[in-house]
């Protein structure tokens, strides 16, 4: 039986999270792999063994982390890394390269980034149903595209409950109610000019008390969700529609060419004109 698994997911329509390929390695003493640059992000999970990741940081700088069982580590699209297994005790992994439009609102919600890199889970029995679900994809290849992807999504959301400094999120409190109150009005109305003021009003709260407990639950304010939501719808306008860039803007609550585009790079660093070009 082989000691290494790869496939490559076999459909790219899906927009807010995709999967690019997956697989699992018993890896052989010193193997390494890079330098190289990934176009999409890429975790893997050490289930055994240890390692050594050498990854460039925020200011281009190369620096290396030493990767055990029972960790992982996540790669960034345009980053340059570098990883090897020890001599002495291999590590066997797993690993899943994803992307889409919800990735950074996701990962937002973790403590990974460039300057940190590796995951080191709180909850133990969090860690392991996040490995699970890995091992699972892995082994179900020929399962249908959206099965895969459901279980993509239930990676991540272990992935993130897993890292919650304050642990999984049960709480049924009335803040919560707001919250999912709030979220649903701008899902269903983000393409009106709706206001801050107005959510609030719809909560029955006032504006700064909202903005206190949004914040709290979802990590960033109430501007910053709508402005973000916006333009994951506006990205897959541009993606998958020949609407003009203006007639987008008005789609998502822009009547203003100018603003639309102002706050669409202050989403992906790029302007709609050129994000439509990369990726149609």
């Amino acid at each position: 039986m082989s000691n290494t698994f790869f496939y490559i997911f076999p459909n790219e329509n899906f927009i807010d999270l995709s999967m690019y390929q997956y697989g699992y390695e018993q890896c052989t003493p010193g193997h390494s792999f890079g330098p190289a640059v990934r176009n999409h992000y890429l975790f893997h999970y050490v289930i055994s063994g240890t390692g050594t990741l050498m990854a460039d940081d925020s200011k281009g700088e190369t620096q290396t982390y030493h990767i055990k069982s029972g960790q992982g580590f996540l790669i960034f699209p345009g980053q340059i890394t570098t990883y090897f297994a020890d001599i002495t005790i291999p590590w066997e992994y797993t690993w899943i390269e994803f992307d889409g439009l919800r990735v950074k609102e996701i990962l937002a919600l973790t403590e990974l980034s460039l300057n940190s890199p590796v995951y080191r889970p709180r909850y133990k029995d969090l860690r392991e149903q996040m490995m699970n679900e890995m091992l699972y994809i892995v082994h179900h290849p020929k399962e249908t595209p959206f099965h895969l992807i459901g279980h993509l999504y239930l990676f991540l959301d272990y992935l993130t409950q897993s890292m919650r400094i304050t642990g999984p999120v049960q709480s049924s409190k009335m803040s919560d109610f707001y919250i999912k109150e709030a979220i649903n009005y701008i899902e269903q109305n983000f393409q009106n000019n709706i206001s801050i003021e107005e959510i609030a009003d719809l909560c029955g709260i006032n504006r700064s008390y909202f903005g206190k407990i949004f914040k709290k639950s979802i990590g960033r304010s109430p501007q910053e969700f709508l402005m973000n939501y916006r333009m994951v719808k506006a990205a897959e306008l541009l993606k998958l529609t020949s609407l003009s860039i203006a007639e987008i803007g008005s789609a998502v609550g822009y009547e203003n060419q100018l603003h639309f585009s102002r706050a669409f790079k202050t989403v992906y660093g790029i302007s709609p004109r050129e994000w439509r070009v990369q990726n149609k």
